[in-house]
C-alpha cells in the first residue's frame, strides 16, 4: 500500500501535459542559481522535483480514461504500436515510475501479451541460424520489419494484440513446472503437455528455462529428433502468429516423418490445401468429440523402401487416416 501512495504521488497522469511542461521549465530555471552553489547535496535534492515532473508529464500523454496504472500504460503504448521494435526507455517515461521492467514483465508473462524483449528474438534467431533454417529468420524478419538477432535486450515488440485469457491459470503451471529440479528439455515438454492445444509463447518458455538461451534449441530437438508434434507458423500453422509454439497432441510422431523440412512440409500442406486428401479434415472443422486434429505427412513410398523426404513424395493426412495407413501397412 505504502509502495502504491509513493508511485501515486509522483505519478500525476490527470494533469494537463501543458501545464506539467510548464513547471518543470520553471523548476529547471530556478535550478540555474542552485548550479552556481558548491553543496552537491542541495543541487542535487532541488532537482528531485523536476524529476518527479517528468515523470508526471510521461503519464500525461496517456490520459487516465484509457490507462489508469503504470502497467496500463505500458501495455496501451505497446498496444499503439503492435509489431514494432520499442525501446525501453519509451516505456519507462509512459509507465512514470522506476519499476517499469517488473510490470511489463507481469504483462508478459502473468496477463498474456505476447511481448517478446530482444532476447527471445536473439534465442530464437540463433536457433534457427544452427540449423540453417532461414524461412524462420524471415518470418521474424517480416513480422517486426527488423533483423531479429539485432533488436537489443531492452527493445520490445508487442506480437499478437489480443490477451491470452487462459494465461493466469498456464501462469500457476508454469511456475510449477519451472521450480522442478530436471532438464530445460524436459521442463519444455511437460509444459506443453499440460497445455496440449494452447498457444505458448516464446516468453513463457524462456522463463521457464530460467532465461537459458538453449530453450529454442531445445524446442525444436523436441520436434524434429522426438517427433512431438510442435507446431509454429514457419512449420505450416497459417493461423499463428509468428513466435507462437502448440503442441498438437500428446503423442510423438512415426520416428520417419521427424526429419522432413519445414519448407517441404509447407510446400506440401499448401499443395493440398491444408486439408486431409482422404477425408477432407482441416484445422477450421476441429471439435471435442472428433479424434481428427492434426494434419501429418505420409510418404507415398516408404522410408523403408527408400522414399524420400521430397513434396512429390509426401501427402497430407489427419491423424486418423494416417494411423489407419500405418496399420495397413503393418498388416
Amino acid at each position: 500500500m505504502e509502495k502504491q501512495e509513493t508511485e501515486l504521488r509522483r505519478s500525476q497522469p490527470n494533469q494537463d501535459p501543458e501545464a506539467i511542461r510548464l513547471e518543470v521549465v520553471s523548476l529547471l530555471s530556478n535550478f540555474a542559481t542552485e548550479l552556481k552553489s558548491s553543496d552537491l547535496r542541495a543541487k542535487v535534492n532541488s532537482l528531485i522535483p523536476a524529476f518527479h515532473k517528468l515523470r508526471d508529464l510521461g503519464c500525461s500523454l496517456i490520459p487516465r480514461n484509457a490507462a489508469s496504472s503504470a502497467r496500463d500504460r505500458v501495455l496501451a503504448y505497446l498496444r499503439n504500436y503492435p509489431h514494432v521494435v520499442i525501446n525501453g526507455d519509451e516505456l519507462m517515461v509512459v509507465s512514470g515510475i522506476a519499476e517499469w521492467a517488473r510490470r511489463l514483465r507481469e504483462l508478459r508473462v502473468q496477463f498474456g501479451w505476447a511481448i517478446y524483449s530482444g532476447v527471445t528474438f536473439r534465442d530464437m534467431a540463433e536457433a534457427a541460424k544452427a540449423v540453417e533454417d532461414d524461412g524462420e529468420i524471415a518470418s521474424l524478419e517480416s513480422a517486426i520489419g527488423a533483423d531479429p538477432s539485432r533488436v537489443k535486450p531492452d527493445q520490445y515488440v508487442l506480437m499478437k494484440e489480443e490477451q491470452d485469457r487462459q494465461s493466469a491459470h498456464r501462469w500457476n503451471v508454469l511456475n510449477e513446472v519451472r521450480r522442478k529440479k530436471i532438464s530445460v528439455t524436459d521442463k519444455i515438454i511437460e509444459y506443453f503437455r499440460k497445455n496440449v492445444g494452447q498457444q505458448i509463447t516464446g516468453e513463457e518458455l524462456k522463463y521457464l528455462a530460467k532465461d537459458k538461451k538453449e530453450w529454442a534449441r531445445r524446442v525444436r530437438e523436441l520436434r524434429t529428433e522426438q517427433g512431438w508434434p510442435i507446431v509454429t507458423k514457419n512449420s505450416g500453422r497459417q493461423d499463428l502468429e509468428v513466435g507462437v509454439y502448440v503442441l498438437e497432441e500428446d503423442r510423438q510422431t512415426y520416428e520417419h516423418d521427424r526429419k522432413i523440412p519445414d519448407p517441404v512440409r509447407v510446400a506440401v500442406l499448401q499443395r493440398d490445401g491444408f486439408k486431409c486428401v482422404q477425408c477432407g479434415w482441416k484445422r477450421s472443422m476441429l471439435s471435442p468429440e472428433d479424434p481428427r486434429k492434426m494434419l501429418e505427412l505420409h510418404h507415398v513410398r516408404h522410408h523403408i523402401n527408400k522414399g524420400e523426404n521430397v513434396a512429390e513424395n509426401l501427402i497430407t493426412l489427419c491423424n486418423v487416416h494416417h494411423d489407419e495407413e500405418h496399420r495397413h501397412r503393418r498388416s
